[in-house]
């Protein structure tokens, strides 16, 4: 239930009439409320036109019916039905969710339809003076009884249609057949943790809908439908990850990694249970894991903050996290009919969720330099390892697949920095804050390169979703956009094919007011994204050709892996 204040109309409304001369001069009117009265009997379908209208007063007159035309005012804040003769409400009514005042007293209304627990913004409902069922007024007359009543409607709420229309897969390119390639599938999903999943920011969903237990199927089943190679998953509680995710996966071929939010380390055991995190996972026929890392940014935020007090006050204390799990290729993924390649090919696989506040742009946008910072460093030691054992051998001999929920727009500074290799130290989401000290430890130039006035980063990476395929990942009622991503190293890949968007129409036709729905189970959508990976190249260009690296978990900012 929104929390916001509202005020309703003021009942003494007053009235004033444009003069000949005012109007003679051009003066324009702008009125949002209108009041019909005089006993009226049927209303004009030209009020249906003034879809500008928020308040509405059609009380006390002679009206037996509302057409379902109603609901093409959707701007109605305050709509008064009061002291007719209404036997019935259009099934309609419920599309009019920017109502927070709904009148209907004095009428003949026997039922309500249930269509009016979809009005999930709704703070007044007057019923009084109706001939209404004894169970209706029993809900209604409790304490909070509005609120008891349009949840009781809508948990009992038919769902239609039936079934969600398929999303259709986008072929790009195909397969290269002259060179032996890998092609594999990487999906990207924030699954919503059920302790996010709450009435208070879903509340035009039924709670049964929400509900874990039922919700899980649905992720679960989006999940083994997609049939990823390479799954990341945020917003991932602990116990759901050992319990439900990797033990479903297993059994499917998947090995996987996770971590929780750094609070995790902060709180109680049971606490511990409810804390969310990012997750890899991987198949095994395709994929080994070499090494597995954590990043917790509030740690790089303090290890960097050269004394700056905004990135000691603004970005350590978010608890953000990211995982990497280093993989090497299976030999032979790289087939097509040909000869696999003898050398040995390494991934780097990542997955973080940034901060979600829309007013924190410049604590997503250095969370995301951070992560790219600490990649660089597992890329370099990684290649290091093998080769002159330098700590700064070339990072980019390891192709990197980068997945996440950013939360943050295509045109945002994040998704800049991303794309374009860097951004500017004044870019407009650092908003004017003083980072410029502890930036540059970010920069892939480090803190006594030649910045030129930019943050940069040297990994050459592109988003496999072009900006306009997807018009939202994240789809609620008063936020739709894109803020999930799939980037990757577009020296060493390309896309050859992804998952495309849901019917946008079909959102509409069916009056989905937003995610998640009985047939949609999270608020966000997946991404799913097939990629081709050029072969290696030959000793001695690629220093890691032939060179086994050893398996372990210890980077500068790094956690173990929770046991159960």
């Amino acid at each position: 239930m929104p929390k916001e204040k509202y005020d309703p109309p003021d009942p003494r409304r007053c009235y004033t009439i444009m003069s000949a001369e005012e109007a003679a001069n051009g003066k324009k009117s702008y009125w949002a409320e209108l009041e019909i009265s005089g006993r009226v009997r049927s209303l004009s379908s030209s009020l249906w036109t003034l879809t500008h209208l928020t308040a509405l007063h059609i009380n006390d007159n002679n009206l037996t019916r509302i057409p379902p035309d109603i609901a093409k005012l959707p701007n109605l804040v305050y709509l008064n039905l009061s002291s007719n003769k209404l036997r019935s409400l259009p099934a309609e009514l419920g599309n009019m969710v920017s109502l927070r005042e709904l009148l209907l007293n004095n009428n003949l209304l026997r039922v309500l339809p249930y269509e009016l627990g979809r009005l999930f913004q709704l703070q007044t409902l007057g019923l009084k003076g109706n001939p209404l069922s004894q169970d209706i007024l029993n809900l209604y007359q409790e304490p909070d009884g509005t609120r008891k009543l349009l949840n009781y409607m809508l948990d009992n709420l038919a769902v239609h249609p039936e079934q969600l229309p398929q999303r259709p897969w986008i072929t790009l390119k195909e397969r290269d057949q002259m060179i032996p390639t890998a092609v594999f599938t990487v999906m990207c999903y924030n699954v919503l943790c059920d302790k996010y999943a709450t009435r208070q920011l879903y509340g035009y969903c039924p709670s049964w809908a929400l509900n874990w237990e039922y919700r899980k199927k649905g992720i679960m089943e989006e999940i083994t439908n997609c049939d990823a190679d390479i799954i990341s998953l945020q917003e991932v509680e602990t116990e759901q990850y050992y319990t439900l995710f990797l033990e479903t996966l297993k059994e499917r071929g998947y090995d996987g990694y996770f971590c929780p939010k750094s609070r995790a380390k902060l709180v109680s055991e049971q606490e511990r249970k409810h804390v969310d995190g990012c997750a890899v996972f991987f198949k095994t026929e395709k994929f080994t894991l070499v090494q597995k890392h954590t990043v917790e940014f509030n740690q790089v935020a303090m290890a960097n903050s050269e004394g700056s007090e905004v990135m000691l006050n603004r970005v350590m204390t978010k608890d953000n996290i990211g995982v990497a799990v280093l993989l090497e290729v299976n030999k032979d993924m790289f087939s097509g009919g040909m000869k696999p390649p003898q050398e040995r090919q390494l991934i780097l696989v990542a997955n973080a969720h940034m901060h979600w506040d829309p007013e924190y742009s410049d604590v997503k946008l250095i969370q995301t330099m951070m992560f790219l910072s600490e990649l660089k460093s597992i890329a370099e030691r990684a290649s290091g390892s093998v080769a002159t054992g330098s700590p700064t051998s070339d990072p980019s001999s390891i192709p990197i697949v980068l997945c996440a929920d950013l939360n943050s727009l295509p045109d945002s500074g994040v998704v800049e920095y991303l794309s374009n290799g860097g951004v500017a130290e004044n870019h407009k989401d650092f908003k004017e804050l003083r980072y410029n000290e502890c930036l540059t430890n970010f920069s892939c130039n480090g803190k006594n390169g030649n910045s030129d006035g930019s943050i940069t980063h040297s990994f050459q990476l592109k988003s496999a979703y072009d900006s306009n395929l997807m018009p939202y990942t994240n789809y609620t009622y008063d936020f739709k956009g894109v803020i999930d991503y799939i980037f990757f190293s577009k020296t060493h890949m390309s896309v050859l094919g992804l998952l495309g968007p849901l019917d946008s129409q079909w959102l509409v036709d069916n009056n989905i007011t937003g995610c998640p729905h009985p047939h949609i189970p999270s608020d966000h959508f997946s991404l799913l994204a097939q990629l081709e990976l050029q072969p290696p190249l030959p000793h001695p260009l690629n220093p890691l050709n032939g060179l086994h690296l050893p398996v372990h978990s210890s980077t500068a900012h790094e956690t173990k892996t929770l046991r159960d």
